[in-house]
């Protein structure tokens, strides 16, 4: 489904993906309350949402799918590439933010990423969060952290770097039901409802430099 104020750029995206066989837009709405109030009749895996609109904004209307409707992901559209901006989306739970100047390949490549299970961010947005979250890094020293094992870390720093649970499994020499059973643990120490919450706490605690 597609969030924007804007019908015209509503129209521009339906275009773009019309000849997509594995991408189906079920539904559209101007603004995040009109969005929300079709779940009870449609529930896409997928939403694409707008930063800014009328009676529920972006930020709005994502937090409340990831507390609510956590099965359904939403990535990002906007023109705003600030670190306020990408922090609070991070932060209410989006899985991806791109840029609203992007191209269909990227468009294409951020859905199919988020639709398995990976987060996805745009070179210019991970520049952001990079610079959000590690100056200054907050180093894994205090007593009141969730205390991962050396092997959840090394996980966790993969995931991090947008590695697949087989990318991961191959990297360190080890199944992928395994990476799966720290990918739950690692979510459960650090209390993650989803890969951004995995990617945001590897920023802050200086498990990426």
């Amino acid at each position: 489904m597609i969030a924007d104020d804007h019908q015209m750029f509503i129209d521009g995206i339906k275009s773009i993906l019309k000849n997509e066989k594995e991408i189906t837009i079920i539904g559209e709405a101007l603004n995040g309350k009109l969005l929300i109030n079709q779940f009870d009749t449609v529930r896409p895996d997928i939403v694409l949402m707008d930063i800014n609109m009328p009676d529920m904004d972006g930020v709005e209307a994502t937090k409340l799918i990831s507390t609510k409707f956590p099965s359904i992901k939403v990535i990002i559209l906007s023109m705003h590439s600030s670190r306020e901006f990408v922090a609070g989306l991070i932060e209410a739970g989006a899985s991806g933010y791109i840029l609203k100047n992007t191209g269909r390949k990227e468009l294409v490549e951020a859905i199919q990423s988020v639709s398995e299970g990976k987060s996805y961010y745009s070179a210019a947005v991970t520049d952001v969060i990079m610079d959000s979250f590690k100056n200054p890094v907050r180093k894994i020293e205090n007593p009141e952290l969730p205390q991962l094992t050396d092997r959840e870390k090394e996980v966790l720093k993969l995931i991090a770097r947008e590695f697949s649970t087989k990318q991961i499994a191959e990297e360190l020499f080890i199944s992928t039901n395994t990476v799966e059973t720290h990918r739950k643990n690692i979510m459960g120490k650090i209390n993650a409802r989803n890969m951004a919450g995995l990617v945001k706490y590897a920023l802050q605690h200086g498990l990426i430099v």
